[in-house]
């Protein structure tokens, strides 16, 4: 079979009652994708509604997230992402969760999200996330009962982090915290520094400056299967 990767996307495009747009970073997208693609994988999406997913984030400065919203292809496939319910957990060696504050909102009670997720770490597949999209990972639930990031050492965007871009009485949960409560074995760095951590086929990032190390981790991973 081909080696493909599913990412995942909010698709939640409100910063709660601010009245400012939110949804998925798009270089937590945007680097990792030319990480994966340089060691050979397809890409496929899938949001928790399907359709187009709302972007949030671009730097008109990034040429690498220039080149990548340039691409028809992925031009098409931002638009028409799918649901949960129509993806094989067995077409795909790993799952990426992107980041964006709109995760916070509509990740955690993704429920097909999270049996999708389960299903293809059970088959041995890998599980990747950064910054806010670890909010995906926090109801998501293996065959035992068990959380996924229960006794593992895992890495997302901090209170700390949450603190410094105000957003602490904003977001609905605090994702350090909740993970925490799940069991993680919480691992950080600075504010907005990059640092990731491989544990268990689990690979997370703390922030947008960890996204590509994170598809590093996970390339590294799928070549030792």
């Amino acid at each position: 079979m081909p080696k493909k990767i599913l990412f995942a996307l909010t698709s939640h495009d409100s910063l709660g009652s601010t009245g400012r747009r939110t949804g998925f970073y798009v270089p937590e997208v945007a680097h990792p994708a030319a990480v994966f693609r340089k060691a050979g994988y397809a890409l496929d999406y899938v949001s928790v509604r399907g359709g187009a997913a709302p972007q949030d984030g671009i730097n008109p400065d990034d040429g690498v997230v220039a080149d990548f919203l340039a691409d028809p292809a992925t031009q098409d496939a931002l638009a028409t992402t799918v649901t949960a319910k129509e993806v094989d957990a067995e077409e795909y060696d790993a799952i990426y969760f992107a980041g964006g504050h709109g995760t916070m909102w509509d990740f955690p009670e993704a429920e097909d999200l999270a049996s999708l997720t389960a299903a293809i770490y059970e088959r041995g597949g890998t599980v990747a996330a950064v910054c806010h999209g670890p909010a995906g990972l926090v109801n998501v639930k293996l065959a035992d009962g068990s959380y996924l990031v229960e006794g593992k050492q895992v890495s997302a965007f901090t209170n700390e982090e949450e603190a410094a871009v105000g957003l602490t009485d904003v977001v609905p949960f605090l994702l350090e915290s909740t993970l925490a409560e799940r069991g993680a074995k919480i691992t950080k760095t600075g504010n907005f520094a990059e640092h990731a951590v491989a544990d268990q086929r689990l690979v997370t990032g703390q922030n947008p400056a960890s996204a590509a190390r994170v598809a590093e981790l996970v390339v590294e991973q799928l070549a030792t299967r």
